[in-house]
């Protein structure tokens, strides 16, 4: 998988890109929430995803792994395809589609254009539980502290509820505050 490009600009327009990269043009294609936040950059590096198909191979960009983490759950969905995806993720920003689906507002996302209640009411359901895992996970503030913040979001993404890691945590960071992410992991795992 490409996992991103760096390069410069030789075209953009809101749907697409081409950027070269050592003497390469690589088309991309984004969504219009990518291109309002790479506006006004010559030189960028792109986050993205090949999407293999029997008779093309696709690249689709992202401006932050939050979005492309979000087109990633939504094509896991049986109907939604990656054009589809980036429709969605062009209709709305990807703060506003998470918690459309987290609270159950299909009927938000079925306004978007090729979106049908069906489709609406899959997306919510199969997404919401992984997107309240995720946001839960990766939106995690403890305490200002990187390393304990990133121990907290290993653990969450384990399995544990954010409490019962936050108080492992903290007894293991008792002992010494100066671990680091996989001392404080492998530490607070002896002892949840």
């Amino acid at each position: 998988m490409i996992a991103h490009i760096e390069g410069k600009i030789v075209i953009k327009t809101p749907t697409y890109l081409v950027v070269d990269c050592s003497g390469v043009g690589y088309g991309i294609n984004i969504s219009l929430n990518t291109f309002e936040k790479i506006k006004s950059d010559d030189h960028i590096r792109i986050l993205t995803h090949l999407a293999v198909k029997e008779d093309s191979h696709t690249l689709y960009g992202f401006a932050d792994e939050d979005e492309r983490q979000l087109f990633l759950m939504l094509i896991s969905v049986s109907g939604v395809g990656t054009n589809t995806a980036r429709m969605i993720l062009s209709s709305l920003k990807t703060t506003d589609i998470k918690s459309a689906i987290t609270s159950g507002n299909w009927a938000l996302l079925k306004t978007i254009k090729g979106i049908g209640p069906k489709t609406a009411q899959r997306i919510v359901i199969d997404l919401q539980d992984k997107i309240g895992k995720s946001a839960e996970a990766f939106s995690v503030n403890y305490e200002g502290n990187n390393s304990s913040s990133e121990a907290l979001a290993a653990l969450v993404m384990l399995g544990f509820s954010k409490n019962e890691a936050e108080k492992g945590l903290m007894k293991i960071k008792q002992q010494n505050p100066d671990y680091t992410v996989e001392e404080l992991v492998k530490n607070t795992l002896k002892i949840l």
